[in-house]
């Protein structure tokens, strides 16, 4: 599986950035992906998840905040950040299983 997200940037607080991910070399429709923020100095974790039918989780600490959502036809995840934080800050990972990709930076600050 070959991943390329996209979308990261600097952003005050309070602004928004969507996030894209392009998956290939998978059947795109058949997988449950997620995204994944790892934080400076911290372990790698969970902010939203959405399968194959659409159905999606979300952390607590960004619920009402980030919207997961996926184009099959595009095989393309994509994460609608809002109200952003400096907490949000770092890598996101977006993860189908088996390969992480290289990620895409998000620095929130004033």
């Amino acid at each position: 599986v070959q991943l390329q997200a996209s979308g990261g940037g600097l952003v005050q607080p309070g602004g928004s950035l969507r996030l894209s991910c392009v998956a290939s070399g998978i059947i795109f429709r058949l997988y449950t992906f997620r995204w994944y923020l790892q934080a400076p100095g911290k372990q790698r974790e969970l902010v939203a998840g959405i399968n194959s039918t659409g159905i999606t989780n979300y952390a607590d600490s960004v619920k009402g905040r980030f919207t997961i959502s996926r184009d099959n036809a595009k095989n393309t995840v994509y994460l609608q950040m809002n109200s952003l934080k400096v907490e949000d800050t770092g890598v996101y990972y977006c993860y189908p299983g088996g390969s992480w990709g290289q990620g895409t930076l998000v620095t929130v600050s004033s």
